[in-house]
C-alpha cells in the first residue's frame, strides 16, 4: 500500500506540474530515487590540459595555475577527462582575462564547437555547452582564441563538468608533473635462477616513435637497457645501472666504441651509458643484458644491441655495482614518456622473443609476462594504458587518451617461438 500511494503522489504531482496527462510517466517512484544524480567536477588545467598545436614563437604555456600567456588565435589547448560511461556531459570553464577587457574564444567538446565571450579581470565560471557523450571514455576539449580587445584571450584555470556518469582526471596537485607525463607501463618476466644472460627483442611501430619515449627492452633489478627519442634529430640506446643501496658508487669498466659514459640523477642516481644513434620504426631490433658476479663483492653488469642494418652487434658497455653479488633477477620492459609536455601523444612497442640463459649455458623461452602499471595508472590519474598480445608477440601502448584501457596486474602468455637466439655470448664484442 506504501508503494502505490507514492506512485500516486508521483503521477498527481507530474499532472499538476505539466499541465496534462501526457505529461505522466510509467517509472516508480523507487526507479527515479535510484537513478545517478549529476555532479560537477573541476578538472584543473594544471594537470590535465596540454598545448597541442602551436605556432613558432607562441608565448602559451600550462603551469601551475593553468593556461596562461594566451595570445595567439592559431593556439590550440586541449584538456581531457574520462566518463565511465555514455550520457550528457555540460561543460563551463573558470577563466579571467588579463591584458584585455573582452574576449571570444572556441571551445570544442569532442568535436562540437561553442563560442564563449569573456569579460572582466575577475574570475568567473563561464558556461560552456552540453554534449552528448556516445561511450564511455576519453571527451577532449579545445580551447582556441576567436578575438580580444587586447593582448590575451584571458587565463583559464579549470573546466567544470556536470554528468552523472563517473569523472575520471588527474586531481592529484602534487603530482601533476607525472600525470602529465601519463602513466609508464610494464611487462615483467619470470627467469629461472642464476640467469647469467636475458635476450629480447623490440619494434616500435611506424608512427609511434614520439619525441620524448622510452621504450625499455631489458630491465632488471639493478638497471634497464632500451632505447629513446630524445628530440626530432637524436635517438639513443641507453643502457643505465643504479648506484648500490648503500650510497656506494657504480663504476665504469669499459664500454663500445662512440659510447658516452655519464652519471645520471633524478629517479636514483647511478652510471650511464649510451650510444647516439638513429633507429627506425618498423625495425625489429635486439637486446641481451649479462649480470656476473665478480667474487669480490660487486657484480658486473654488461649490454649489447643488434641492428639489422649494421648486421652485427655493438657493445655497449659494462658497469660495476659494489655492494652485490647476483645474476640478473627481476626482468621486465617497460614503457614511458619522460617529457611532460608531450604526455598527450600516443606511443606503442612490441615486445617479442623473450629468453634467458643460465650460468649452465641452457637457453629458457619465457612466454609470460605480468602487465603493470606505475602509481599514475593505478591512482586513476590517467587511464590511457593498454598491455597484452599482438601479432605473437606482447605489447605495451601509453598516451593519446585513447579509450578502452586494459586494466593492470594481469598476465599474458605469448606463443612459443621453440626458436633459441642465434648469437654466441662468448664472441660477443666487448
Amino acid at each position: 500500500m506504501k508503494r502505490r500511494s507514492l506512485l500516486v503522489q508521483f503521477v498527481i504531482l507530474a499532472l499538476a506540474g505539466c499541465g496534462g496527462p501526457t505529461a505522466v510517466t510509467t517509472e516508480s517512484p523507487r526507479a527515479i530515487q535510484g537513478a545517478p544524480a549529476a555532479t560537477a567536477a573541476t578538472v584543473a588545467l594544471a594537470g590535465n590540459a596540454f598545448i597541442t598545436s602551436a605556432p613558432a614563437g607562441a608565448t602559451e604555456v600550462i603551469n601551475s595555475n593553468g593556461l596562461a600567456n594566451w595570445t595567439s588565435a592559431n593556439t590550440v589547448t586541449s584538456a581531457w577527462f574520462r566518463m565511465d560511461a555514455a550520457g550528457s556531459a555540460t561543460v563551463a570553464m573558470d577563466a579571467k582575462l588579463a591584458g584585455s577587457s573582452s574576449s571570444t574564444v572556441k571551445v570544442t567538446i569532442n568535436g562540437t564547437p561553442f563560442n564563449v565571450n569573456l569579460s572582466g579581470a575577475a574570475s568567473k565560471t563561464y558556461a560552456v555547452g552540453t554534449v552528448n557523450v556516445a561511450a564511455p571514455g576519453y571527451v577532449r576539449v579545445d580551447l582556441q582564441g576567436v578575438s580580444k580587445s587586447g593582448g590575451y584571450f584571458g587565463d583559464v584555470s579549470a573546466l567544470k563538468v556536470t554528468t552523472s556518469a563517473g569523472l575520471n582526471y588527474a586531481n592529484d596537485a602534487a603530482n601533476y608533473y607525472w600525470s602529465r607525463r601519463g602513466p609508464s607501463v610494464h611487462l615483467g618476466y619470470t627467469a629461472p635462477a642464476n640467469t647469467e644472460y636475458f635476450y629480447n627483442e623490440v619494434t616500435v611501430p611506424a608512427g609511434q616513435d614520439k619525441i620524448g619515449s622510452y621504450y625499455m627492452a631489458n630491465g632488471f633489478g639493478q638497471g634497464y637497457f632500451g632505447i629513446q627519442v630524445k628530440s626530432p634529430s637524436e635517438r639513443w640506446i641507453l643502457f643505465s645501472v643504479w648506484d648500490a643501496d648503500n650510497g656506494a658508487k657504480t663504476t665504469l669498466v669499459k664500454k663500445g666504441a662512440g659510447v658516452v659514459d655519464n652519471t645520471f640523477g633524478g629517479e636514483g642516481t647511478g652510471g650511464q651509458s649510451y650510444l647516439v644513434y638513429n633507429w627506425a620504426a618498423g625495425t625489429t631490433y635486439r637486446f641481451i643484458t649479462r649480470a656476473r658476479p665478480d667474487g669480490a663483492g660487486a657484480t658486473d653488469y654488461s649490454a649489447w644491441f643488434y641492428a639489422p642494418e649494421l648486421a652485427s652487434w655493438r657493445f655497449i658497455a659494462t658497469w660495476k655495482r659494489p655492494a652485490i653479488s647476483t645474476y640478473l633477477t627481476g626482468v621486465h620492459s617497460f614503457l614511458e614518456n619522460f617529457i611532460d609536455t608531450n604526455g598527450y601523444l600516443e606511443r606503442s612497442a612490441q615486445y617479442g622473443n623473450q629468453w634467458a640463459r643460465n650460468t649452465s649455458g641452457t637457453w629458457t623461452e619465457l612466454t609470460t609476462a605480468r602487465f603493470t602499471g606505475d602509481a599514475t595508472a593505478t591512482n586513476a590519474q590517467r587511464m590511457d594504458y593498454a598491455g597484452g598480445l599482438q601479432n605473437g608477440r606482447f605489447y605495451l601502448r601509453n598516451g593519446g587518451f585513447f579509450s578502452p584501457y586494459v586494466p593492470v596486474n594481469q598476465n599474458f602468455t605469448r606463443p612459443a617461438t621453440g626458436i633459441a637466439p642465434a648469437v654466441d655470448v662468448n664472441t660477443l664484442p666487448q
